[in-house]
């Protein structure tokens, strides 16, 4: 009983989104989905969800495919967007009522489940709000108390932790170890690297529709000693490259320069970089953040 994801490819005319994508997320496993932006990984998720179809390949889940068996298939997972998408002007309470009809709870059961899992999620006292009054968090935090409605074997979280504040942010941590602890799997993409880092089993790293790597947290430790160094702009311009082409071998991800093979020259770097107006600079250790880097710049 798992999600399999069986060479799945995504065209949106000429733009190939996927291309033969290919993992699995095993029951009691918590599985990182990582990679630029515009690299896949909500046009995956989407395509596990059943809310959108592969060009080729299939997802199966709990054994059932998703493309042959979209309504056993989806019964048993359960996903959240980035930006759920509710009826503004209903009261939560109703809403989450009115959602729990298509489980088939009854209004009874659901107001039950509604104490149980508004107070599980931190919105106890405003179930009588309208929905157009939460905030980006609040309504995240309801997204995650309708995703627990059916209690499915299967979760899909898509950049979840956006827009949650560092209380949310503790409580999706929690919430998805809970998860793990009662067998479930686990699939859930984030920018928020260390927060990967910290309940990932493992993570699958994704760029330009390519799935490019898969690694246990272990695997992610014991992967690299380059020593890289990490500074961030305040502008940039052509030149700067060439100036950092002093102290190591840089790549520019957006406004920050990652020099591997750095000499160490801090004050010097920090000198000749003084009018890109720096906003931090630092070592880039052993962690999830630069094999994410060091993989993608191989990738170029």
């Amino acid at each position: 009983m798992m999600i399999e994801v069986s060479n799945i490819s995504k065209k949106y005319g000429n733009f190939t989104a996927l291309q033969d994508v290919k993992f699995t997320v095993n029951n009691g496993e918590l599985v990182g989905y990582v990679g630029l932006n515009g690299a896949g990984k909500t046009t995956t998720i989407e395509i596990i969800a059943g809310v959108s179809y592969p060009n080729s390949g299939d997802v199966i889940i709990d054994g059932h495919s998703i493309i042959k068996e979209k309504k056993e298939a989806s019964k048993n997972v359960s996903w959240v967007p980035e930006l759920p998408i509710f009826e503004q002007d209903a009261k939560v309470l109703d809403y989450f009522i009115y959602l729990a009809g298509y489980y088939g709870i009854g209004k009874e059961e659901a107001k039950k489940k509604a104490e149980e899992l508004f107070s599980l999620v931190g919105l106890q006292g405003r179930e009588k709000d309208k929905l157009k009054n939460y905030s980006q968090g609040m309504k995240k935090r309801f997204a995650l108390a309708v995703s627990l409605l059916s209690d499915p074997n299967n979760f899909l979280f898509d950049e979840v932790l956006n827009g949650l504040d560092p209380q949310g942010i503790m409580f999706f941590r929690d919430l998805a170890v809970k998860l793990k602890r009662e067998n479930k799997a686990v699939l859930f993409s984030s920018h928020i690297l260390t927060e990967v880092e910290n309940i990932a089993d493992k993570v699958i790293f994704i760029h330009k529709g390519k799935i490019i790597r898969q690694m246990s947290i272990e695997e992610i430790k014991s992967f690299t000693k380059t020593n890289i160094f990490r500074v961030v702009l305040g502008r940039i311009d052509g030149d700067v490259i060439k100036i950092a082409e002093k102290y190591g071998n840089p790549k520019l991800q957006g406004n920050t320069i990652f020099i591997e093979n750095f000499n160490g020259n801090i004050p010097g770097l920090s000198s000749d970089l003084l009018n890109y107006n720096v906003i931090e600079m630092g070592k880039v250790e052993g962690n999830l953040e630069e094999v994410f880097f060091k993989l993608i710049g191989e990738q170029k």
